[in-house]
């Protein structure tokens, strides 16, 4: 199917769709206190029992036994009979886990530079997944194209059935429809939502990429923590999630759910930085061009720390990193100069909100490990407050990939029955 031919068919058969079911759904980044919800996310960390599962949601086991029996029935969860402690007797003592086998989510992360595509299992763990340029050429060519991209990787995975789609990107998001503003891209009303859920003819939902990192913090498992762990620790008070790679974000959870203002997140792209690097908006020493990957890289090339081409093309920000890891002082000097503006700046975020603990995720944090030191440094110098809990997201170097299954995540996660009925009538 030509382009023209796929957008003219998009246009009509979405219009079609909305008229007979919600084809796009706002994502819920939040713990849900729905019982059924509870429990599956209760084995998101592998099998569980049912003692333990009441234990970790505080549900009573008669309501554990009946939300089981219907996750069960609905294909959700499967018994491991298998993994019973000897001389136990009856059902409630089998363990169950999720269905890992069965289903699969597709998600999307378009950043101003890459878009990743992924398939990911209920339980959040990435199956597979592949890398292309983020189109430039304008808004309709860029959305067709992701989601002719999306839809031939999803045509890899016939052994699963699709449940839902979920797309993470920057700039500005109506989640509700799925409609985007991306000033980076020069995208504006562009239809993400409804063409990726035409094309892959699954319910979509799509989120602001740093609201949605900070809802994998609170909802998907990760190495260093268990599952036990998403009801204690992260769930309770508040996290300042601060994001920097080619963009810079922030996002803030309470008790459990992210802060999504109505009118879009807010922006820390034009913080006064001190330095002199010119921005498109006319100032200079905007925070986001003066620690931006694009941005550093230039940099690096117009001082002669690295070259503007190599043997392969252009060079990129991981050149600039390979020449300080192999011991450029001028590489090391300019990765420490944005690790403290980075430090600085969070210290400033975190001093106005105060929040009970930050999370630091991108690249520009997890790439380059030996530039931490610098940020704690500038940290602990900038802000005024006592000490807080700071820590690294537990998903580098995929952070945007678990911002993208989150989202497609959030609707089993709310409602897990009610969005296995929409996914199965689409």
């Amino acid at each position: 199917m030509s382009l023209p031919t796929l957008e003219r068919t998009v246009s009509r058969s979405t219009a079609r769709v909305r008229s007979t079911r919600p084809v796009v759904v706002a994502p819920e980044l939040r713990i849900s206190d729905n019982p059924a919800a509870a429990v599956l996310r209760a084995a998101t960390g592998g099998p569980v029992s049912r003692d333990n599962a009441a234990r970790a949601t505080g549900l009573s086991i008669a309501t554990v036994n009946r939300q089981v029996s219907a996750l069960l029935n609905a294909g959700l969860l499967r018994e491991r009979p298998d993994l019973t402690a000897s001389g136990a007797v009856g059902r409630p003592r089998v363990p169950f886990e999720i269905d890992h086998d069965a289903y699969l989510t597709i998600s999307v992360h378009i950043g101003a530079a890459a878009t990743k595509i992924v398939a990911a299992d209920l339980r959040g763990r990435i199956l597979g997944g592949l890398a292309i340029a983020t189109p430039q050429t304008g808004q309709e060519f860029a959305v067709t194209t992701v989601a002719r991209s999306a839809r031939a990787f999803l045509q890899r995975w016939h052994r699963r059935k699709p449940l839902w789609a979920g797309v993470a990107i920057g700039g500005r998001v109506d989640s509700q429809t799925g409609v985007v503003d991306h000033p980076k891209l020069g995208w504006r009303g562009a239809p993400l939502g409804a063409v990726l859920a035409e094309v892959l003819e699954l319910p979509v939902s799509v989120a602001p990429h740093v609201e949605a990192m900070a809802a994998s913090e609170l909802l998907l498992p990760t190495v260093e923590r268990e599952a036990a762990d998403v009801w204690s620790g992260l769930t309770k008070g508040s996290s300042l999630y601060f994001y920097v790679r080619e963009t810079a974000g922030v996002a803030v959870t309470l008790d459990g759910r992210v802060h999504t203002p109505s009118n879009g997140p807010g922006s820390i792209a034009h913080l006064p930085t001190g330095s002199d690097v010119e921005c498109g908006c006319g100032r200079k020493g905007c925070f986001e061009v003066t620690v931006g990957d694009r941005a550093l890289h230039a940099r690096a090339v117009g001082r002669g720390i690295i070259p503007a081409h190599n043997g392969t093309g252009g060079t990129t920000i991981a050149d600039l990193y390979r020449a300080a890891a192999d011991g450029s002082h001028p590489a090391r000097d300019l990765l420490t100069e944005r690790a403290t503006t980075l430090g600085h700046t969070v210290a400033l975020i975190r001093d106005l909100l105060n929040p009970d603990r930050v999370v630091l995720g991108g690249q520009a944090f997890t790439t380059y490990r030996p530039a931490l030191a610098h940020v704690s440094r500038a940290f602990n110098q900038a802000t005024a407050l006592p000490p807080t809990d700071i820590r690294i997201t537990g998903f580098a170097p995929k952070v945007q990939e678990f911002a993208a299954v989150v989202t497609s995540l959030t609707p089993l996660y709310t409602d897990p029955l009610t969005a296995l009925r929409r996914a199965t009538l689409t």
